[in-house]
């Protein structure tokens, strides 16, 4: 009897678009709105709820597939951007600590006239700094 529902629906979906990444990123978020429905119950987002089923079985049982099609291909352009977005984030971190360990054993001071970086050992005391691009010599603590 399983077997046969399978089969009708198979049929009934031949045709179909189904199921993509933007439907899954919609289910998900949907699953999200409902469990913070359950604790916060709210009539807006209850709708909006709704909204979302409709709109994904929408979708699901659409014939219209190249226009799905750019619908998915959109969200996964957009996606990837976001996606980038938190993988140079993380990576810029990652870089500050590096950074920040590498340079424990000095001072990075800059150039008052250049702007120039310029890395001083720490414990030397008050020493006089040249600066390697224009040469200002400058008065600092190290």
């Amino acid at each position: 009897m399983f077997d046969r529902f399978r089969y009708k629906f198979a049929e009934f979906m031949r045709g179909r678009y189904g199921v993509d990444q933007f439907g899954r990123f919609l289910s998900a978020l949907t699953v999200i709105l409902i469990l913070i429905n359950l604790f916060v119950p709210s009539r807006l987002l209850w709708w909006i709820i709704v909204l979302l089923i409709i709109y994904l079985y929408f979708r699901m049982f659409s014939r219209n597939i190249a226009k799905r099609y750019a619908e998915n291909q959109r969200y996964l352009v957009y996606s990837s951007r976001v996606r980038g977005f938190f993988r140079d984030f993380k990576g810029s971190i990652t870089h500050l600590k590096e950074n920040r360990e590498k340079n424990k054993g000095y001072h990075v001071y800059k150039c008052p006239r250049c702007g120039q970086k310029i890395r001083i050992p720490r414990g030397k005391g008050h020493i006089m700094v040249r600066c390697p691009k224009c040469g200002f010599e400058f008065h600092k603590k190290s």
